[in-house]
């Protein structure tokens, strides 16, 4: 009786420990690409992964084999989907990918006003040796805008164990000749997720 009785309290005091070690807070680092995707919606996997084929995309079109490293302005990404999505992040990405490639110049279309407010700092109070010139700025050659757009779609009532919904995004990157206003690229990327939640459980 002993003998059980111990065992017993030794099942019990490993469940109790166990137990406390699932309610632990448990961190780690790992690499963003290999995140694990959560949900349907847009995430990090998303950008990442849309970053790299769109500007991938950018360098090898034909319009780029006529020019030598064509100065290009980043006019942003619309958001046209029912979430609060931070579409600078993508952009971003985007242009990461195409400064790097030294294929592209890029214009600093973001910190235009802070680029002002220190170019007239600094005709108000540098030497003429040492001030930027100002109106020498260059202008682009081509603009880049896009856009993210978002259809879902639920099962319907019918009886069953899971709730199914299919969630579709279509990002839309446009390069716009901005002398002429000819588009001379256009390009989607999509990806269709399907989401399946238990109707009964946690």
């Amino acid at each position: 009786m002993k003998t059980s009785a111990k065992l017993i309290a030794m099942t019990l005091i490993l469940t109790f420990l166990s137990g406390c070690s699932a309610f632990r807070v448990s961190i780690k680092d790992q690499d963003p690409k290999d995140a694990e995707t959560l949900s349907s919606r847009y995430d990090q996997n998303d950008m990442l992964k849309w970053g790299e084929l769109i500007s991938q995309d950018i360098i090898d079109h034909p319009f780029m084999k006529s020019h030598n490293k064509p100065l290009i302005a980043d006019l942003g990404i619309q958001n046209k989907t029912s979430d609060h999505l931070e579409m600078q992040a993508l952009a971003d990405t985007i242009t990461t990918h195409l400064l790097n490639s030294g294929k592209v110049r890029l214009v600093n279309t973001s910190d235009r006003d802070k680029m002002l407010k220190e170019q007239g700092f600094q005709l108000a109070n540098c030497t003429m040796e040492t001030r930027s010139k100002i109106g020498v700025q260059l202008g682009a050659k081509y603009m880049m805008t896009g856009s993210l757009m978002e259809m879902s779609q639920e099962s319907g009532r019918q009886v069953r164990a899971s709730k199914k919904k299919n969630v579709y995004y279509q990002l839309t990157i446009k390069i716009t000749d901005l002398q002429t206003g000819e588009i001379v690229m256009s390009k989607q990327r999509d990806r269709l997720r399907r989401e399946s939640k238990p109707l009964i459980g946690w």
